[in-house]
């Protein structure tokens, strides 16, 4: 047949209006007396089936233009109930039935030589017309020797117009089948110089296995099962092969190797995908038509997306264990917040990509589907709206990099560490061991105070000596205090301050105010720990002792025969005298001082070592 699946495009659409223009009454929308069309208004036979060849002729030119429609995503029902008002039914009564046999029909007419008007046989004495097999037809007899038993025929009925028969019809699954079996599966109508694996297959087969069961013959359930166990067969070893692969590579890199969950997730998709291919591959030799061929396909088909998109998801996940581990080994942390952005992306790309393809595999058109989300646009960017500034959010913490993965952070009263960047959120787990979910959107607004970022960790205390403490031993306490800072490793050099700084209630209070030059919490707690114990230690060798609340309660008895007597106010030279003696005092005390003949200096910070001579200073600084 010359016009078979092949596009015609206007040609065909201008055929149809023809035919459709020179009926005298128009198709009913019902089916009746085993038609899809309904019967003309006029008495007169309809022309479009007036003779067998205008009934072949009809049922061609309707189904090439169903079938363009369908390829373009907009099935013409019109067309496809004109096919199905060339053929008598008889009782095969359901639409979905009846466009299978219109398209197995059209199938193996399409691998037959072209027909016209002119080319079909004569009525035969049973007053039907025989298509199929024309013994005068070099064709035909090829194809009825390699796929005996088959016929194409047609009939008159009461009002004088031709339709396919309903024995065809009946048929017509079966007839497609063992076309294909024999080999001519292809649209040119060539006819190959060998019988096809199929049909020497079933040749081989006992009369017994080639009954069938569900329009399936029993060999073809026997051929099913074995193929559905070699493909698994087939999963089984590439998942084998995979495996041993990564882990050669893996030996030979240093370092750590991919975990073994993450590598076992990984190849198992890798294993469904070449079952699946292994199917699709398989799946004509047994020659299923029909039915049953459609929905093996089918299932055959959203495996193959499925297990593509699955295998796509999972090579993701262990690039981005490898990538992970190198970023690891830097010192740049940017790349530990930008991996998991980026896989995150890329499976959200697979998935989009894999809904795309299985919905094709599943024959769903989603172009009117991209035109429902053009028309809900505006809908779906006012529901959107959080979702795309939480994305702009976490664009933006990547950018200005106020934080990163591990670090310490108060936001917001949220206060703890960060454990996962995400588009929509920031995962922070708390000192309480709870998870607490930032929007990204927020973090772009609020103030971050990021402690692990600090490069200092300040210690701000009071030591309280005891008030009999000489004044000589605190300052000997104050210049230990500022050697054991000089000491320590991870104590800042520069900038401390160590200074007797008030007198208490009950105490004279020593000020220490100095810094941790350390990465994290937990080593500031232990550096703290050292530095508080050698204080201790200080203090014992230089026999000072810390004071603690005390009160000390005096009891006077008094004599209830004495008699009070006012005391006399003070003379002044009583009080001159003794602002005369404290001023004594104090100069006394200060005459031998160095800063009396030269004016101390700012206060300067050396760093000492273990077998320095150690100088004391007027200023109190070292």
């Amino acid at each position: 047949m010359t016009h078979s699946h092949l596009v015609r495009g206007p040609v065909v659409a201008l055929l149809l209006s023809i035919v459709t223009l020179l009926a005298p009454g128009a198709l009913a929308q019902g089916e009746s007396s085993g038609q899809d069309a309904g019967e003309t208004a006029s008495s007169q036979p309809d022309p479009r089936f007036a003779t067998p060849g205008a009934t072949l002729e009809t049922f061609d030119i309707a189904m090439d233009a169903y079938l363009e429609s369908r390829r373009i995503g907009r099935p013409d029902q019109q067309s496809l109930d004109l096919a199905k008002a060339c053929i008598d039914f008889g009782s095969i009564d359901t639409p979905a039935a009846r466009a299978e046999v219109a398209n197995d029909l059209f199938w193996v007419m399409s691998r037959i030589e072209a027909i016209d008007s002119a080319s079909v046989p004569a009525p035969g004495p049973d007053g039907t017309v025989r298509f199929y097999p024309d013994r005068n037809k070099a064709r035909h007899r090829e194809l009825s020797t390699r796929a005996p038993g088959h016929a194409i025929t047609l009939a008159v009925n009461g009002d004088g117009e031709w339709r396919i028969d309903s024995t065809t019809a009946e048929n017509a699954g079966n007839m497609q089948r063992d076309f294909a079996l024999a080999g001519f599966d292809n649209v040119t109508g060539q006819i190959d110089a060998a019988l096809s694996l199929g049909q020497q297959i079933r040749d081989a087969m006992p009369p017994a296995l080639r009954e069938s069961f569900l329009t399936v013959e029993y060999w073809q359930w026997i051929a099913i099962l074995l193929v559905i166990f070699a493909g698994v067969l087939l999963d089984f070893i590439v998942r084998a092969i995979l495996t041993n692969i990564w882990q050669r590579i893996d030996r030979k890199r240093p370092g750590e190797n991919a975990k073994k969950d993450t590598l076992k997730k990984a190849v198992r998709p890798f294993g469904l995908v070449a079952a699946a291919a292994f199917w699709l591959a398989m799946i004509n030799i047994g020659g299923i038509s029909g039915t049953p061929l459609m929905v093996l396909l089918l299932a055959i088909r959203v495996i193959l997306s499925v297990g593509g998109v699955w295998a796509a998801w999972r090579l993701t996940d262990l690039f981005a264990d490898f990538a992970m581990r190198k970023a690891e080994e830097t010192d740049n942390q940017y790349d530990d917040l930008l991996i998991p952005l980026v896989q995150r992306t890329l499976k959200i790309f697979i998935a989009a990509v894999g809904v795309i393809y299985i919905a094709k595999a599943l024959h769903i058109d989603v172009l009117p589907l991209l035109t429902g989300l053009g028309i809900g646009g505006l809908a779906v960017a006012f529901a959107a709206k959080d979702t795309i500034e939480n994305f702009f959010g976490s664009v933006a913490v990547i950018m200005d990099q106020p934080f990163k993965v591990g670090d310490w952070i108060e936001v917001d009263g949220v206060e703890g560490t960060v454990e996962e960047l995400g588009f929509r959120s920031t995962r922070v787990r708390t000192f309480y061991n709870s998870l607490v979910t930032v929007p990204n959107a927020m973090l772009v607004r609020a103030t971050v105070d990021n402690y692990g970022m600090r490069r200092y960790r300040r210690w701000n205390t009071k030591l309280n000596l005891t008030y009999d403490t000489p004044p000589e031993k605190i300052e000997a306490f104050c210049e230990g205090l500022r050697e054991l800072i000089r000491l320590h490793p991870y104590t800042r050099k520069d900038m401390f301050h160590v200074y007797f700084n008030s007198f208490g209630a009950h105490s004279l209070d020593v000020l220490l105010y100095m810094f941790f030059e350390c990465p994290d919490w937990a080593v500031e707690l232990r550096e703290k720990h050292r530095l508080g114990l050698d204080i201790i230690r200080l203090a014992d060798r230089l026999g000072v002792d810390f004071a603690f609340p005390t009160q000390t309660l005096e009891l006077k008895q008094l004599d209830p025969d004495a008699v009070h007597t006012p005391a006399e106010p003070p003379k002044a030279s009583v009080e001159t005298e003794a602002k005369s003696m404290g001023v004594s005092a104090a100069r006394e005390l200060t005459r031998e001082q160095p800063w009396k003949s030269e004016l101390p200096g700012p206060v300067t910070f050396r760093v000492a070592r273990e077998d320095d001579t150690i100088e004391m200073r007027g200023d109190g600084g070292s």
